[in-house]
């Protein structure tokens, strides 16, 4: 009878040996063995693992196969944001922004890796001490889904990596499925009697955000690393393409398209090869993606907006067709926009059957002079949604008839326009074209204004998120923001999902909430154009929300940093009945209201701007930031040439060594209380 010395030796050597020809079969696509082979080796581990349980580890290839569902995803928050990429649909696109690069790098030399632009779904995997913990969907960019238990089907993702890896590092890259795998999977689907995916974009995210995690291990789906998010505890290579090499080296499946590319000229070849060869790649790509090759040069050059200026996608110019605009519809957005949008007679648009189209706004219909009943261009640019291009004036019959955005919402019972969704009072902002709904409790917003009230920048009510916020508005359990003070515990322990620690920890996080200062509480409520400064700003001038909501337009506009289109948001708000109903509601649930007027005095920190990065001992973040702006300085999440101090705490990452790269001076914790110290003194 063998030990279990001797088990064990065989169960990590035929892990070995199975993780091995994974890596032959779904990255190098160059397999050794026959299938039949392979299924023999993973009985044979299943049965060791089967009846030696104590061996059995969760980077094993058996735990590919998919567990029970998951009770539901939760959010996960990038270290670092996931960011979006700006676009260039022509030559001059391109050759606008290497000009630009060239201005900010000056003389220094710099090269570019170029690769497929995947259409499919960014995840960012994190590994620790070599092995995959999280896996979690872009999201905003800021937060994402963790899709951890549905990445861990997929083969071509390492569920570990060898041990002179860094200790913590984040891969970023693209879930897709190859067009082969969608066009079997949608077979499948017909024979069943399913709903078929549009695309294989849609057939990839929808695979990965299964809650049974058995469903995507079904699903033929794969991977493309595209880049290094973060490392921590090693150096690693100093540009791009040397980074991508080691990560291959490690186990990752990499576009084996991607090209070190030494000049522009260069790039539009790899462009113009990428179009010819579209239709016969083995998966969707809508683009390439160009990056500087040199990461001192990426961090230098940084990012504006939620887009780094280190890299632009180009794709090619949009596909056009032509068809009749049936009618103008109005739809409420989930920010209370009111957008119009065409009603079309349904028409193929690049391999895809198109019946909506967006218009914009009411100015850009008129400025196209788009009329109802015309014969309209449309595009498609990439994947992006399809718009109306214009009218086809020589095919004008003289029946078309112009759009009128508040006649098609004016509301006989109010005597005036309304939101179509609600009711509300329709407002537009001095200065912009997009019409607005200003009520709170509007159904079209009221679940993102409750997600957004709840969130860490705002009440911070941890676990009342996207997924729970959205289930307990659909269950009629809270209508607006203040109903959430109005919530039993019974009440969430009886969701699906849902047991009874978990409702517990949202009724104290409820509870805890009602304390927040009053900045937190203007930022929550969702004001058009109060961001968190601003919320400041009005907590600190106005010291209540009374004194808020009674200010005119022209108490508001005298505040310097107030100019007549936030104030005509502002007044709009707390001129609605439904968003006062709200406020009296939190504050009979006991919502802190109001705070105490402080004695200002010269403030130290005043123009400074700070950056916190890892994990403090004696403070949260927030709690950091605000003795920072206490004292008169800002707190900003990335480093610029403008910051004055980055703060940095365990496991500080990336913000700390391009701090290093722009010598900023770094603080330590303890050099950081000597400065608020010093500084309170």
């Amino acid at each position: 009878m063998a030990s279990q010395d001797e088990i064990k030796s065989k169960v990590e050597k035929l892990r070995a040996e199975i993780n091995r020809h994974n890596y032959l079969y779904y990255v190098q696509d160059n397999p050794e063995i026959s299938d039949a082979e392979y299924d023999r080796l993973m009985q044979e581990l299943k049965r060791l693992e089967e009846e030696n349980p104590q061996f059995l580890t969760p980077d094993s290839p058996t735990q590919r196969v998919g567990a029970a569902p998951i009770e539901a995803f939760g959010v996960v928050d990038h270290p670092y944001p996931l960011l979006s990429l700006a676009n260039a649909f022509t030559d001059d696109d391109l050759m606008t922004w290497y000009n630009r690069t060239i201005k900010l790098v000056g003389s220094r030399p710099f090269d570019f890796v170029c690769e497929h632009k995947i259409d499919g779904l960014a995840v960012a995997l994190t590994y620790v001490n070599g092995q995959l913990v999280t896996g979690a969907t872009r999201g905003d960019g800021f937060r994402g889904e963790n899709i951890t238990q549905n990445i861990r089907t997929i083969h071509s993702v390492p569920l570990s990596v060898p041990k002179d890896a860094p200790p913590r590092f984040e891969v970023r890259g693209e879930v897709f499925m190859p067009k082969s795998g969608f066009l079997k999977l949608n077979k499948e689907r017909e024979v069943e009697d399913q709903p078929l995916f549009a695309n294989p974009r849609n057939a990839a995210a929808g695979s990965v955000r299964q809650l049974d995690s058995r469903i995507t291990a079904k699903r033929p789906l794969d991977t493309f690393i595209y880049m290094l998010g973060y490392a921590e505890g090693k150096a690693t290579p100093p540009t791009h393409w040397e980074t991508m090499e080691w990560l291959k080296s490690l186990g990752f499946k990499i576009n084996p398209n991607m090209r070190l590319i030494k000049t522009l000229e260069g790039t539009l070849e790899y462009f113009r090869g990428w179009e010819k060869q579209r239709e016969n790649l083995p998966y969707e790509a809508d683009g390439i993606v160009v990056k500087i090759n040199q990461i001192n040069l990426q961090n230098e050059l940084g990012d504006v907006g939620r887009e780094p200026r280190w890299a632009i996608a180009y794709k090619p110019p949009a596909v056009q067709a032509t068809t009749k605009l049936i009618d103008i519809g109005i739809s409420v957005g989930r920010t209370g926009t009111l957008n119009p949008y065409a009603i079309l007679e349904p028409v193929a648009v690049g391999g895809v059957t198109i019946k909506n189209a967006t218009l914009h706004n009411e100015d850009d219909i008129r400025r196209k002079d788009i009329r109802i009943g015309d014969t309209v261009l449309i595009q498609r640019a990439g994947e992006v949604i399809p718009e109306v291009v214009g009218p086809v004036l020589n095919k004008r019959t003289g029946k078309e008839k112009e759009f009128d955005l508040l006649k098609k919402i004016y509301n006989n019972e109010k005597g005036r326009p309304a939101c179509p969704e609600c009711g509300g009072e329709v407002i537009k902002p001095e200065g912009e074209v997009m019409y607005y709904c200003s009520k709170a409790a509007c159904p079209a917003q009221a679940q993102l204004r409750i997600e957004h009230f709840a969130s860490k920048g705002s009440m911070d009510i941890r676990g009342v998120g996207e997924n729970i916020s959205a289930t307990l508005f659909t269950k009629g359990l809270v209508k607006n923001a203040a109903d959430l003070y109005y919530l039993k515990a019974e009440q969430l322990a009886e969701l699906d999902k849902m047991g009874e620690k978990s409702a517990a920890n949202i009724i104290n996080a409820i509870n805890n909430s009602r304390t927040r200062p009053l900045a937190r509480l203007i930022f929550a409520l969702g004001i058009r154009h109060v961001g968190e400064e601003m919320a400041e700003t009005l907590a600190t001038e106005f010291r209540s929300i009374d004194a808020l909501a009674a200010a005119d337009h022209d108490r508001l506009t005298s505040i310097s940093a107030i100019g007549p289109k936030i104030a005509d948001s502002i007044t709009a708000f707390f001129r609605e009945e439904d968003n006062l109903k709200i406020l009296q509601q939190l504050k009979e649930a006991g919502v802190k209201m109001e705070e105490a007027a402080t004695v200002k005095k010269d403030l130290p920190l005043s123009g400074k701007e700070f950056v916190i990065t890892g994990t403090l001992e004696n403070f949260t973040r927030p709690q950091a930031e605000a003795k920072i702006k206490e004292l008169g300085g800002t707190a900003k999440d990335n480093v610029t040439k403008k910051t004055y101090r980055v703060v940095y705490g365990a496991d500080p990452g990336l913000k700390k060594t391009r701090a290093e790269s722009l010598g900023i001076t770094l603080l330590t914790e303890k050099e950081f209380l000597e400065l608020l110290k010093k500084a309170g003194s």
